[in-house]
């Protein structure tokens, strides 16, 4: 009797067995748990499409503001910056990679771009800018349109968008309506300098309190309850973004614009639906431009089409021209290339981005430390792992060195730093030159990057600052007081690249973390000759083994030192930052000699001052032309290139000469 009764509630509750759900359940949980709302997709009209990019400075709001449009329109948000899904993004509080999303709102469907503020990303804007019809340009209300406005600004102007500018932050108390007008001026003017036409002239303007959720068309700091919302914002984006012009009739063509890697679906293709329509299960092939003409590089059918869907990713069946779809299917196709219908063998044209302005050496890492915390060691795997990045990552140029060595080329220093603390957090070890500007010739003369630097700081820190500066051969263009704040001065400079790597750490030191400074890339210009003393000489360890309390202390009126008792040293490391401009060799092993005679009183206890740890972008910024920094997945160190003491001098004598 008991026996059929537990048959039956063994038949009723059991779950049948599903291989994918055993073995892929990271898949399941994202696209299959939405797979069950999968029908015809009702966008592909594109009347009722938009395409929308958010481009601002850094920290004016782009993704607070992405957070309250998501929820105004029904999506459920699980964190603050839903959109910054990267870890590295959400420790930083930075946006490093574009993002894109569909919200519905009034029977039409928009597609918002997140976009990173920081101009070492700016290749990240660069490629989205040419998916989208229209973009808002966020501003603050209180700081004004800075280095970094003017570079997305530009981009957008260059695709014919025609922005709207919302002012965002104006529920501060410094923030008034005349300081409104006068920074909704200041972008009239940046428009104008940037050759904006008569229609992207006529820029409608709101006011908007991300953080606090609302936009306004009028001036305002407290809206009425019914409108306390984002829907003034959501209808003035139906009403002057135009829907995208697609043909969908013509056969399916489709640029690459982003690519991500699945552990159950393969390579993703993210982009824009040029023209035609496609669905599951069609006939499509990779295309390529080169100079002798487009080349296929693969074909296959789409296995999955996917659309992103406020925080959650949805499958559909077809999407149309205009709309910014994901794809699943082909395992060859990068950044760049054309997916299409197997009859079209035209390739679209890709996005130009600006060029590269530092380079960097990675190479396998050779000190007497090597291989104690990372996995990945060999010059081979850094080299996967560096073409890996350089096919999701169109601003990063990757070149083989000499030996196992990789020249690899980007924007800034931050961009290359978040490449390589990925990279450590990988499980990688490695050894990183510091940061070369690339130069270039014309005319047989030498020219070099110049960038545009905006600075706030505090009235007693001007001078301090200038003298700095002028160190590093920048050319100071305006300076004046900051609207609104009593005792705060903006200075407007141009500075070489060369000048400016290293120096945040630095300003944040000599502005006791009170100033700001925004970069952004301006031209290439006339080389400005050899940079003022910009660093002391270092403290050079000439022992191996474990850090002593006693050497440190003989080695502490002798500078600043970045070590502390008990870590491990070797010959050629630095130990720290020597109090002159020459470097120095020092023994930080030295243990004190014991004897057998007993001393009366006992040992007085050594007191140190706590050592400047580097991040490891103070790291990248501090490094000179003979020194290489350590990276494992556990610690940073500082070393010369060469660790012997006489090959030092050898190779200097040569340089000299």
């Amino acid at each position: 009797m008991v026996a059929p009764l537990l048959r039956s509630l063994w038949s009723t509750t059991r779950k049948p067995f599903s291989p994918r759900a055993t073995l892929f359940p990271r898949f399941l949980s994202t696209a299959s748990a939405t797979s069950a709302t999968t029908a015809p997709n009702p966008s592909l009209d594109p009347s009722r499409l938009r395409n929308v990019a958010v481009i601002a400075h850094v920290d004016h709001g782009k993704t607070t503001l992405m957070d309250r449009l998501l929820r105004q329109c029904g999506a459920d948000i699980p964190h603050e910056r839903a959109m910054d899904s990267i870890s590295l993004e959400r420790e930083r509080g930075i946006t490093i990679a574009s993002k894109v999303t569909a919200i519905s709102w009034k029977e039409n469907e928009l597609n918002m771009v997140d976009t990173p503020g920081h101009a070492d990303f700016g290749g990240e804007v660069e490629r989205v800018v040419g998916m989208v019809e229209g973009a808002i340009l966020v501003v603050d209300a209180g700081e004004g349109p800075l280095a970094q406005t003017k570079f997305v600004l530009a981009k957008a102007l260059k695709y014919g968008l025609r922005p709207i500018l919302l002012l965002n932050k104006v529920d501060r108390p410094a923030v008034s309506e005349e300081r409104c007008n006068e920074v909704e001026s200041l972008v009239f003017d940046l428009f104008a300098n940037l050759g904006a036409t008569e229609e992207q002239l006529d820029f409608p303007v709101l006011y908007a309190s991300a953080k606090e959720g609302w936009a306004s068309s009028s001036f305002t700091k407290d809206p009425p309850a019914d409108v306390k919302n984002m829907s003034q914002l959501l209808d003035a984006i139906i009403r002057h973004v135009p829907p995208p012009t697609a043909n969908l009739d013509a056969p399916f063509q489709m640029l690459v614009s982003m690519m991500e890697k699945d552990f159950y679906l393969g390579r993703i293709l993210t982009g824009r639906v040029f023209s035609g329509a496609v669905r599951v299960g069609d006939r499509i092939h990779g295309l390529r431009s080169t100079d002798s003409g487009v080349t296929k590089i693969e074909e296959g059918k789409v296995t999955k089409l996917m659309k992103k869907k406020g925080t959650s990713m949805a499958l559909i069946d077809s999407a149309g021209a205009g709309d910014i779809i994901s794809m699943a299917g082909m395992a060859s196709p990068v950044i760049g290339h054309t997916v299409a219908n197997v009859e079209v063998m035209t390739a679209l044209p890709t996005v130009e981005l600006d060029p590269p302005t530092i380079s960097m050496t990675f190479g396998v890492n050779d000190s007497p430390l090597a291989g104690r915390d990372g996995t990945h060691l060999t010059g081979g795997k850094i080299g996967d792992r560096l073409m890996a990045e350089a096919e999701t990552n169109l601003a990063i140029n990757v070149l083989p060195g000499i030996g196992e060595s990789y020249e690899v080329q980007g924007r800034g220093e931050l961009q290359l730093g978040i490449l390589i603390e990925n990279m450590r957090r990988e499980g990688f070890e490695l050894s990183v030159s510091p940061p070369r500007v690339m130069y270039k010739t014309e005319n047989k003369e030498k020219l070099e990057p110049i960038e545009e630097v905006t600075i706030e700081i505090n009235e007693e820190h001007v001078g301090l600052i200038m003298e700095a500066l002028s160190h590093r051969r920048a050319e100071v263009l305006d300076m004046g007081p900051v609207p609104g704040h009593v005792g705060r001065t903006r200075l407007s400079l141009t500075c070489p690249s060369r000048g400016l790597v290293g120096y945040r750490s630095v300003f944040s030191s000599d502005t006791r973390g009170t100033g700001f400074m925004h970069r952004a890339f301006l031209t290439y210009a006339k080389h400005r000759g050899p940079l003022g003393n910009v660093r002391k000489g270092v403290l050079v360890s000439m022992g191996y083994g474990a850090i002593t309390a006693y050497a440190l202390t003989s080695l502490e009126p002798r500078g600043i030192l970045f070590v502390s008792p008990g870590m491990e040293t070797y010959d050629g490391m630095i130990v720290g930052e020597h109090s002159r401009d020459t470097d120095l060799d020092v023994n930080p092993v030295r243990a004190k000699e014991l004897s057998n005679m007993r001393a009366a009183g006992k040992d007085e206890n050594v007191k140190l001052s706590p050592p400047r740890l580097m991040t490891l972008e103070e790291a990248i910024g501090y490094v000179a032309s003979d020194e290489l920094i350590e990276v494992t997945p556990k610690t940073i160190r500082l070393r010369k290139r060469y660790l012997e003491v006489n090959k030092r001098k050898t190779m200097s004598k040569r340089l000299k000469e």
